[in-house]
């Protein structure tokens, strides 16, 4: 195994206009032990609670059943006979696409019903290595379809449920059975093409907005895309508080030269321990007080990176991790700090470990936690809500 490689998986989705609840699901699962990665999307039959009843069923059962191992055939035949059956069209159903992977080794995606998977290689399409279908017994009118692909890096692999590729069906008259799948392969071809190292979340959110771009006056059927994303990881260094030692202060700085778009700088003395061993400077646009919200605005390090304000701005964040709360609604350097962790799969944090006096002062909020404690749950947060890898190193 390629101890360097990186699995990106993301999604995104919209809810059917005037549904309470999205009628798919997907689910991740990250399998440590064997450095495998699961995804699992479904489709619940019609829209609604009751479809996202059967959808939520179906994937957290696939994923139990791929984690054990489990045939897929077996697997899917369980699936079948736990759903619930609809009153209206006595049936219980719910589509699903698969995908399985450990790094080194061979994608497995299984599907049921729903659109055929998309690998990319580039722009370029490539066809699996073994492709069958399977007929239940139980279910003879269900075909299983498994597919083992031979997954490289820089390689993408997409799943989406049929709002995907019904997009603009009976809509449009370029349309006539709707975006398709050879729609939305030409759609990923040309994203690409624009932007080679497109992130799967980018990616995903992309192919799910068109999809509903495609459907003027609302969202006609529940629209869910995967993007799996095969390459080395991006890697973003946050650096907050001052070293333990002064005499360390010149290599903790260094650790800031990894390229501007990759480090924050967290805190007033740690920005000016920066500036001093590094001999930059960190500067502020005036016009950005204005929009900056509840935090102190984000500064400017010319080859570093950005600065923020500490404690406050990492708590900020903080929360919003926690709670997986949308970005847009941040101030703006808690946004800044969260775009970048967005765009990047390993998060490394360099925490200087000298005690600063203000924050040991009772008059200060009892939320307002020492840095390490915040940095210690930010790191938990990040890999259980958003699958980063996460390493903490203390100066």
């Amino acid at each position: 195994m390629d101890s360097s490689l990186f699995l990106e998986m993301e999604s995104a989705q919209f809810t059917k206009t005037g549904q309470a609840a999205c009628g798919d699901d997907v689910r991740f699962l990250t399998v440590e032990r064997e450095n495998r990665h699961l995804a699992a999307l479904s489709d619940g039959l019609g829209s609604g609670v009751k479809a996202h009843i059967l959808a939520n069923m179906t994937t957290s059962m696939a994923l139990k059943f791929l984690e054990s191992n489990m045939p897929m055939l077996e697997a899917a035949e369980i699936i079948m006979d736990s759903l619930p059956v609809c009153e209206v069209r006595k049936i219980g159903y719910a589509t699903f696409s698969l995908f399985d992977f450990r790094l080194g080794g061979k994608a497995y995606v299984t599907e049921m019903g729903n659109p055929g998977y998309i690998h990319l290689r580039g722009v370029q399409e490539v066809m699996p290595l073994k492709d069958q279908m399977i007929v239940s017994a139980h279910w003879p009118d269900r075909e299983v379809r498994e597919c083992v692909a031979d997954f490289l890096p820089g390689d993408r692999i997409i799943l989406c449920s049929d709002g995907v590729t019904q997009a603009g069906l009976g809509q449009r008259r370029d349309m006539k059975f709707g975006w398709r799948r050879s729609g939305v392969l030409e759609f990923a071809r040309r994203r690409i093409a624009l932007d080679p190292e497109i992130s799967s979340r980018d990616l995903s959110a992309a192919i799910a907005r068109e999809a509903l771009n495609l459907a003027p006056g609302g969202c006609k059927d529940d629209i869910s895309c995967v993007v799996a994303y095969l390459r080395h990881p991006r890697v973003m260094r946050i650096l907050t508080g001052p070293p333990y030692y002064r005499e360390h202060d010149s290599d903790y700085a260094r650790q800031a030269l990894l390229g501007e778009e990759h480090v924050v700088v967290c805190g007033g003395t740690t920005a000016n321990i920066i500036e001093r061993e590094l001999g930059v400077k960190v500067r502020v646009n005036l016009a950005d007080m204005r929009t900056a919200g509840s935090l102190p605005p984000v500064g400017k390090v010319a080859g570093v990176g950005i600065a923020t304000e500490g404690i406050l701005t990492l708590s900020r964040v903080l929360s919003a991790i926690e709670e997986m709360r949308p970005v847009e609604g941040e101030p703006a350097a808690a946004k800044a700090i969260l775009d970048r962790m967005m765009r990047h799969d390993r998060i490394e944090f360099v925490i200087g470990t000298k005690v600063n006096e203000s924050h040991q002062d009772p008059g200060i909020p009892q939320e307002l936690e020492l840095r390490r404690s915040v940095v210690r749950r930010m790191a938990q947060a990040l890999e259980r809500n958003y699958r980063k890898v996460v390493t903490v190193n203390y100066y």
